[in-house]
């Protein structure tokens, strides 16, 4: 994914984007934690049911919930409503995987995806260049079975060709 650009990078990698709001979400969080074990150890110094430690753990409390309330808006507006899709990354990453040999199932079998796979795994190279490549398929129908538009959702195409 893609965040917004909302500082300033590094200076030595120019073009960098650093995850600045999720790491003020972080920093709520932390913020949370430690209350959180103030409330706790509030709460343990109670005797009976005369708490002296009330005023201490509804402040954390309410603290909490103001600084979460507002970093999850922070989050939100800054962050996660302007993230986009890599999408040539996922692209890279889908055409990659080991994992995609089994959109070949039905059209070259259990027993030639399984060798395709290992080639591909101890080679390091894209399965659909070894499927190619041992000749179990060409190279224009090994590319229209891994679209990834016909490997998912509904309109999958399913039809079996081994």
């Amino acid at each position: 994914i893609n965040l917004p650009p909302m500082a300033p990078g590094s200076s030595i990698m120019p073009g960098k984007v650093n995850p600045v709001i999720p790491e003020v979400m972080n920093m709520c969080c932390f913020e949370t934690l430690g209350n959180d074990l103030t409330v706790a150890f509030g709460s343990e110094a109670g005797q009976l049911e005369l708490n002296v430690m009330e005023p201490v753990i509804i402040y954390k409390l309410f603290t909490s919930l103001r600084v979460l309330s507002r970093g999850m808006n922070i989050l939100r507006e800054r962050c996660v409503e302007g993230i986009t899709a890599n999408e040539e990354r996922c692209r890279d990453m889908v055409h990659h995987s080991i994992g995609i040999v089994t959109a070949l199932l039905p059209h070259i079998g259990y027993k030639k995806c399984t060798i395709a796979a290992a080639k591909a795994l101890e080679e390091r190279r894209p399965v659909a260049d070894i499927v190619v490549e041992l000749g179990y398929l060409d190279a224009e129908t090994v590319k229209e079975h891994l679209k990834p538009e016909n490997m998912c959702g509904p309109t999958a195409k399913k039809r079996r060709t081994a």
